[in-house]
């Protein structure tokens, strides 16, 4: 659980700043595209102004262009290349103007000009090009602008700023995970003191709860109708039961709770666990079925999976309806060793499955007794499929509850 929490606070820390990372990117990025697109509208503005006489706006050293480029010197008309393309309504081609450009052939001219016609956008880029075309009741305009360095510089900035970008989001992760322990240290304190109160109250308890226990035995055999003293002994057992789950999960909490673990046979841990869980079940009624696949292995503590498996066993008796079915299932997929326990439950869609594994939690939230319960065992079950690098899940199959636990299978 510990190394759990630190990888949910490295990811939330790492998700926050590449938050902030990806917006400042998109808004540098994207500021910068607009200028630039800007920058070379403006410029086709200019270029699509007519001079006297209809023609295309004239560059020459005596006669620099006017506004908007008057704010750069005359020598940047000179850095201008273009070509322009006359069409009539129909989009054939009546005339290419290729003054102020020299790698462009009529040819070429006319192949972009028929690929740019056909998208219908007005503006846009094409092959190195910023266009803008203009229609009139006479005839079309299609003015190319050679935007090939603004283009590069657009991608530069782009391919820089994600570098950028990335190494600081890797030096953020150093930096995170270095600090992720001593970040959660306090929570770490208070989860040690919450453990160590919950041993010390479990071993506490267990001694007058013995003495009640023991006093409930002496009395029932001087009384053994007497339905209080069968009610102190029942309750007596079921605290008992409930503090040997607490001390059991607040250990399940350390870093390491099964220091021991050795690869064992998981198909024959099973069938012992499921085998006095057959006549349970036989006893209530209930049609109970299993399927074990042979020789399925996995790395981890004997004890504690059987107890897992016989949770989620006396869980499926405890529920099932009168006269229900019950079903156990394991087998191999792929590297992984997967059990699949299920009952029928009528009132499954009455169930919230999100909630099943939490402490304390009970399908039934009037917690009337009905069914005996602490509202633990689930909660062991998962934190032990974890402990063993594994999952448990549960989900609502119509009238069925399921519950399938996945494990990393050993070779």
């Amino acid at each position: 659980m510990l190394k759990k929490m630190r990888r949910r606070f490295i990811g939330a820390a790492m998700a926050a700043f590449s938050a902030v990372i990806v917006i400042l990117l998109c808004a540098v990025n994207l500021w910068n595209w607009h200028s630039v697109v800007g920058q070379l509208d403006q410029t086709i503005d200019m270029l699509q102004s007519p001079a006297p006489g209809g023609a295309l706006r004239p560059f020459s050293p005596d006669k620099p262009p006017a506004d908007p480029l008057d704010q750069f010197s005359p020598e940047v008309q000179y850095m201008i290349r273009f070509f322009a393309v006359e069409c009539d309504a129909d989009g054939q081609v009546q005339a290419v103007d290729q003054d102020f450009i020299a790698s462009v052939t009529q040819q070429t001219a006319e192949e972009y000009t028929a690929a740019v016609l056909e998208k219908g956008k007005t503006r846009g880029f094409y092959q190195g090009y910023r266009y803008a075309v203009n229609r009139q009741t006479d005839g079309i305009t299609l003015l190319f602008l050679n935007a090939e360095r603004e283009v590069h510089s657009l991608v530069t900035l782009l391919l820089t700023t994600g570098l950028i970008a990335a190494a600081c989001l890797l030096a953020v992760l150093v930096l995170v995970t270095a600090f992720s322990r001593r970040a959660i240290a306090p929570y770490l304190r208070n989860l040690e003191t919450q453990k160590q109160f919950i041993t010390n109250a479990g071993h506490e308890l267990k001694t007058p709860l013995t003495a009640i226990i023991t006093s409930a035995d002496v009395l029932s055999m001087e009384q053994a109708d007497n339905e209080w003293v069968q009610g102190i002994r029942q309750q007596a057992g079921r605290m008992g039961k409930l503090i040997t789950q607490l001390v059991a999960l607040s250990r399940l909490d350390e870093e390491n709770p099964f220091p021991d673990k050795a690869v064992f046979s998981l198909s024959d841990a099973v069938w012992e666990t499921a085998e006095p869980f057959a006549s349970m079940a036989a006893a209530r009624g209930l049609t109970y079925t299993q399927e074990i696949a042979d020789a399925v292995q996995i790395y981890g503590d004997r004890t504690a999976v059987q107890q897992m498996v016989s949770i989620l066993l006396d869980n499926a008796v405890r529920y099932a309806d009168e006269h229900g079915q019950i079903a156990l299932s394991l087998c191999r997929r792929g590297r992984k060793a997967e059990l699949t326990v299920s009952n029928t439950c009528r009132q499954a869609e009455e169930i919230d499955t999100a909630r099943l594994f939490d402490r304390f939690y009970r399908a039934d939230e009037s917690h009337s007794g009905r069914v005996a319960g602490t509202g633990i065992g689930l909660s062991i079950a998962r934190a032990t499929a974890e402990a063993h690098s594994g999952a448990i899940s549960a989900r609502r199959d119509g009238e069925n509850m399921v519950f399938r636990v996945e494990l990393p299978a050993a070779d």
